[in-house]
């Protein structure tokens, strides 16, 4: 019964906060309040089952996306100088709440608490939604921290999903490249997300490993110490890997083991498609030496929609993080969703992943709105 009341209070609270969304710039509270909403019901689903991991379910994919439709226009952006700074503080309890979570659900699906077959099946979805997007739109956060212990903590975030090239991968090479040829996780007008998704893998793993080897060669530190800091940070991507690998199968056997890799892909899968989405059919001109047009705001879809962009850390504002991309959360601007040439979803972008699975839906909605937003940028 408490923990029903609690959770009640969670939602009262979370309501209430919805209710200013419009009218005021969101505080910290209200981002804890949309990202931390699924937690119990995870935990009591992990632990119950019942209806619990459907509730968390419903909530990820469906209350969301209802109270984005109900609110219908983008919370306003933060005046510029304003600072948050709980902000940092909100992401450490995330990364926390990911590693438990983690932890927990692949113990419940491994069997260790008895959960029954459909809870089982609810508890992945759920996790899975967790932790790619609110965990990946959190480590994508501190990774980009200039603090480097807030670096670390996403850097292991992503190592705890196998996916820890992410963390070289997007600073170094996506937000260079990003709609480019050159750039992996940019996908061309007409490509499917199944045929982008394993060459971005593999091409962002190639790339980092690339960009990373080549500075590591550039600054050659002089003397054994200096030599050992400047080791290829992909020794510890795979070694971090390999090691959550070796704790779960002594933890959980192989059933863990197999949770763990079936969550961890559900997640990678995640991570992808918000690539796919944000980028999908735009591209930088090529100026006259070669090179590429400055990034600008018609190189990332954005999405206004409050309560998705409470939940994903304001990861839909992403044109204005290609911009800033030090710049908290919080802080990250919408700006004019109606200026000509600005390339905008026509739904939240978790509404607008889950259209990407299907591509024929995918390429009549976005294809023609891809090419409208081409022609300016080449003179058209």
């Amino acid at each position: 019964m408490s923990d029903r009341s609690d959770l009640s209070v969670r939602l009262a609270r979370l309501a209430q906060g919805l209710r200013t969304i419009g009218h005021a710039v969101p505080g910290i509270d209200l981002f804890a309040a949309a990202t931390f909403a699924p937690v119990p019901l995870i935990v009591l689903g992990a632990f119950f089952g019942g209806i619990w991991p459907w509730l968390a379910v419903a909530w990820i994919g469906g209350v969301v996306y209802a109270l984005d439709r109900l609110i219908a226009h983008a919370a306003p952006d933060a005046p510029e100088g304003r600072e948050f700074p709980a902000a940092d503080r909100l992401s450490v309890a995330l990364a926390v709440a990911h590693f438990v979570l983690l932890l927990l659900g692949v113990a419940a699906l491994s069997g260790a608490t008895g959960l029954s077959i459909p809870a089982r099946i609810a508890l992945f979805f759920a996790c899975g939604l967790f932790f790619g997007q609110v965990s990946n739109s959190n480590a994508h956060e501190l990774i980009h921290r200039a603090d480097k212990r807030l670096f670390v903590l996403g850097k292991w975030v992503y190592i705890s999903l196998l996916y820890g090239h992410h963390t070289s991968a997007h600073r170094l090479v996506h937000h260079r490249f990003v709609a480019t040829r050159d750039d992996p996780n940019s996908a061309v007008l007409g490509e499917s997300f199944w045929a982008f998704a394993p060459q971005a893998w593999t091409g962002a793993f190639i790339a980092g490993w690339e960009m990373e080897e080549a500075r590591r060669k550039r600054l050659a530190p002089e003397g054994w110490k200096a030599r050992l800091a400047a080791v290829n940070p992909y020794v510890s991507y795979v070694l971090g890997a390999l090691w959550c690998l070796i704790l779960v199968g002594l933890l959980f056997g192989l059933a863990g083991v197999a949770a763990y890799l079936a969550l961890c892909l559900y997640a990678q899968m995640q991570i992808l498609l918000a690539d796919y989405v944000q980028h999908y059919g735009l591209e930088r001109a090529q100026t006259g030496n070669g090179q590429y047009e400055p990034v600008s705001a018609r190189h990332s879809w954005d999405a206004p929609d409050p309560v998705s962009s409470l939940w994903m850390l304001n990861a839909p504002r992403h044109s204005d993080h290609h911009a800033h991309p030090a710049r908290p959360y919080p802080e990250l601007r919408l700006g004019e969703t109606t200026a000509e040439g600005r390339p905008m979803l026509p739904r939240s972008l978790p509404a607008m992943a889950t259209l990407a699975l299907i591509p024929p839906l995918w390429h009549r909605v976005m294809d023609r709105r891809a090419r409208a937003l081409r022609k300016p940028a080449r003179g058209v």
